[in-house]
């Protein structure tokens, strides 16, 4: 009988640490390495499709020429609905509680519709919050630590009084490192995955020199870089620069 309650005693212990690891990992890090699954995104694309096949038109929401690339064309989920396109949002999606905005890219040539990780996107605007806090309180000098890129420096943390959110790539789980430009407005550097897709081309292949290097992330995955500053080849690596 002890035998008995000395192995029940140890099961409930482990039982309690399993439950207690689930509930100890972070929120925000199960969000942003959670992935929408393959047929969400498959059907809102062929909706899309059909959609401008019918009217000429794709169903995105309106937005201005400030708007960064990879953010600009939200899909309208309430037009698709109200036309009878579609049943119901997914359930990965930001207007159904999810943590991905749907958008369509390459909107001219060839729309495609990719994900925007909310998660990854209010993180960085937090740090965009503070960056700007510390400039308005040190007369516009920013919390600049290492140079990364000729017009781009690491956020130094320590200077700006917050703990660094150790956000994570969607296509090579990396930590991004977040920088700012001289204006301190903040972007997450996408380097490193590029350097890695660099070297994923065929042999001899490279980009035009003119090209944005995100797309070789973009072509490639379901998601876009958010937060990213354009990328272009300088000296056979990928570099931030201003546009």
């Amino acid at each position: 009988m002890k035998g008995f309650r000395s192995a029940a005693a140890a099961l409930v212990l482990v039982c309690t640490a399993v439950l207690l690891s689930g509930c100890l990992y972070p929120r925000d890090r199960l969000e942003q390495n959670q992935k929408p699954p393959k047929d969400a995104i498959l059907n809102v694309q062929t909706i899309v499709d059909q959609f401008q096949k019918d009217t000429g038109l794709l169903p995105i929401q309106n937005s201005d020429e400030q708007t960064p690339v990879y953010e600009k064309f939200k899909v309208d989920f309430d037009k698709l609905q109200r036309m009878n396109y579609l049943s119901a949002v997914p359930a990965s999606a930001y207007e159904k509680g999810g943590s991905y905005y749907y958008l369509v890219i390459n909107e001219e040539k060839d729309p495609t519709v990719k994900l925007m990780n909310l998660v990854i996107y209010q993180k960085a605007n937090d740090l965009q919050a503070s960056v700007k806090a510390y400039a308005g309180a040190h007369g516009g000098k920013l919390p600049a630590g290492q140079q990364l890129y000729p017009s781009f420096a690491a956020i130094d943390f320590k200077a700006l009084g917050v703990k660094d959110p150790e956000l994570r790539s969607v296509f090579t789980g990396s930590v991004l490192t977040a920088m700012t430009d001289p204006d301190g407005t903040v972007y997450l550097d996408y380097g490193p995955d590029l350097m890695q897709q660099l070297g994923k081309l065929p042999g001899g292949e490279k980009p035009e020199p003119d090209a944005d290097l995100r797309t070789l992330l973009v072509d490639g995955s379901d998601f876009v870089p958010v937060k990213s500053p354009l990328y272009k080849l300088v000296n056979g690596e990928p570099q931030a620069v201003l546009k």
